[in-house]
C-alpha cells in the first residue's frame, strides 16, 4: 500500500468515528482496525492521536479558511469601504461551508466535527484550532461587529455562539429532518433549501432586541406572580 494511500485511509476512517463516537470514546485501535492498517502505521505518520485530530480537522479548515478569506476579500471590494449586511456576512459563510464538504467527505460529517471542536474540544484543539485558524474567525466576527453596532460585545458573542450551534444541529441531522419533511409535509428539501429557510431565522436572532437585565427582569416577574395570585 502507497504511504498517500495509508494516510488518506487513516484520516477517512478517523474522521468518520471522531464524528459518530467523539474523540475520547474512538481508539487508534478502533480507527487501525476499521482502516485495516497496524498501530505503528498511524504512530509514524501522526506520531499521536492528537496530531491526527489535528489533521482530521485541518482537511476542512484548510481549504475552508482559504475560501472563506476569499469570499470576504471579495465582499469587502464590493462594499468599498461600507458596512457588509449581515445577512450577505452569513449567505457567504454558509455558501463556503457548503462547498468545503464537497472535496472531502460529507455535510453531516464537518458539521458533527465542529460540534465536537465546541463541546469536547480539548486544550490542544482549541489551541491548535485558534493558532491555525483565528485569523479568518477574528476578521469575521469584526465584520460582523460593524454589522450589528448596537449590540454589546458580550451579547454579540453568545448570539453567534446559539447561531453557530443551531447551524450545527441542524445541518448534522440533516438526513432525519430529510425524511421527516418527505414523509409528514411531502417536501423534496435540498440542502440549500434548508440553508433559506434557515438563514433568516439565525438573521432574525441577531438582530432580536436585547434581552431584559436581571434587575428589569424582576419587576416583570414580580407582575407575572401578582396576577397568578390574583
Amino acid at each position: 500500500m502507497a504511504q498517500s494511500d495509508t494516510v488518506t485511509r487513516i484520516l477517512d476512517t478517523a474522521e468518520v468515528l471522531f464524528a459518530e463516537r467523539g474523540f475520547a470514546e474512538t481508539s487508534l485501535r478502533n480507527i487501525t482496525s476499521k482502516a485495516r492498517v497496524n498501530l505503528a502505521a498511524v504512530n509514524y505518520h501522526f506520531g499521536s492521536k492528537k496530531a491526527l485530530i489535528q489533521a482530521v480537522f485541518s482537511r476542512y479548515l484548510d481549504p475552508f479558511t482559504q475560501r472563506f478569506h476569499t469570499a470576504l476579500d471579495e465582499l469587502e471590494g464590493q462594499h468599498a469601504g461600507r458596512v457588509i449586511p449581515l445577512e450577505t456576512l452569513l449567505e457567504t459563510m454558509a455558501t463556503t461551508v457548503l462547498a468545503v464538504p464537497a472535496e472531502r467527505n460529507s455535510l453531516k460529517v464537518f458539521m458533527r466535527l465542529l460540534g465536537l471542536a465546541y463541546s469536547q474540544a480539548q486544550g490542544h484543539l482549541r489551541r491548535y484550532i485558534q493558532q491555525e485558524y483565528g485569523d479568518v474567525f477574528t476578521r469575521f466576527t469584526e465584520l460582523v461587529r460593524k454589522a450589528t453596532p448596537d449590540l454589546p460585545d458580550a451579547e454579540r458573542f453568545w448570539r453567534l455562539h446559539f447561531m453557530l450551534g443551531t447551524v450545527i444541529f441542524t445541518l448534522s441531522g440533516l438526513d432525519a429532518l430529510r425524511d421527516i419533511a418527505e414523509k409528514d409535509y411531502h417536501e423534496q428539501v435540498s440542502v440549500r433549501d434548508l440553508v433559506r429557510r434557515l438563514l433568516p431565522v439565525v438573521v432574525a436572532a441577531m438582530n432580536a432586541p436585547l434581552p431584559m437585565t436581571l434587575e428589569e427582569a424582576k419587576p416583570e416577574e414580580g407582575k407575572h406572580a401578582n396576577a397568578y395570585a390574583s
